[in-house]
């Protein structure tokens, strides 16, 4: 790509939390690969908050010297909680402050959206639950939790609407911060009566709190535990839709 092109072009800078887990910067290199995949012509690169590099800093740093003057940055967040409202923001500020020609947009966190609903259920019918299943299933909504009152909400939110698709009864629980646990869960929906309990893991890569949930799931006794939402197609889709809400509308010839 010259120079001159990418002048003109935003790229798009993902940001994750990062990890002491490698699994987890993997994961994430795994859906920004799938996401350049979709769109050719975008620039796409990755950083981290923490534990793992580049850190925001040094990304648009190295992208501002390769000629990128607008980057929309994408939290890559399930909820607008602590890391969306303060952290990241902060660390944008900070890194392109003294760069004064450079445009730093943040688009919008990744939840919620019926792509991650389709995430979710891809990767219960991947556990070997069949949409057949919906009617006598209760899932457990496991995230990672948060102390952030607006985040729990949303998470409280999306198991509402998801269980009006059918299934037997959805209950959010929570990794760390509040409570119900995944175990807790599990073993209210089983005290209800309920037949077949799924655990289904709200959160993006693996790592410590998505261990915990499988932990809880498996103590309790769940019948199916589904694997974290990962480098789903759906995800890498909403990764561009939320770039495409966030960057500078572009004129079509250049867009061509």
């Amino acid at each position: 790509m010259s120079a001159h092109h990418s002048t003109h072009a935003p790229a798009l800078l993902v940001i994750a939390h990062g990890s002491r887990d490698p699994r987890h910067a993997a994961t994430v290199h795994a859906l920004t690969r799938r996401v350049r995949a979709l769109r050719p012509g975008l620039r796409v690169e990755t950083a981290f908050l923490d534990f793992d590099t580049p850190t925001v800093d040094q990304a648009v740093a190295s992208l501002y010297l390769s000629g990128v003057r607008e980057i929309v940055a994408l939290p890559l967040l399930l909820t607008r909680a602590f890391h969306a409202k303060s952290d990241i923001p902060a660390v944008l500020a900070a890194s392109s402050s003294h760069l004064s020609d450079l445009t730093v947009r943040t688009a919008d966190v990744l939840g919620p959206s019926p792509l991650l609903l389709a995430t979710l259920e891809r990767r219960l019918w991947e556990a070997g639950l069949t949409p057949a299943d919906r009617a006598t299933t209760g899932v457990v909504l496991a995230s990672a939790g948060s102390s952030d009152p607006e985040a729990i909400a949303v998470i409280a939110e999306i198991a509402r609407e998801w269980r009006h698709t059918g299934w037997c009864a959805v209950r959010p629980a929570f990794a760390s911060a509040v409570l119900p646990r995944t175990e807790d869960a599990v073993r209210a929906l089983r005290a209800e009566g309920v037949r077949r309990i799924a655990v289904a893991p709200y959160v993006i890569a693996p790592g410590r709190l998505p261990d915990r949930i499988a932990a809880g799931a498996a103590e309790a006794g769940a019948d199916v535990v589904a694997d974290v939402l990962g480098p789903s197609p759906e995800l890498a889709r909403l990764l561009l839709r939320r770039f495409d809400a966030a960057a500078p509308s572009r004129i079509p010839a250049l867009a061509a």
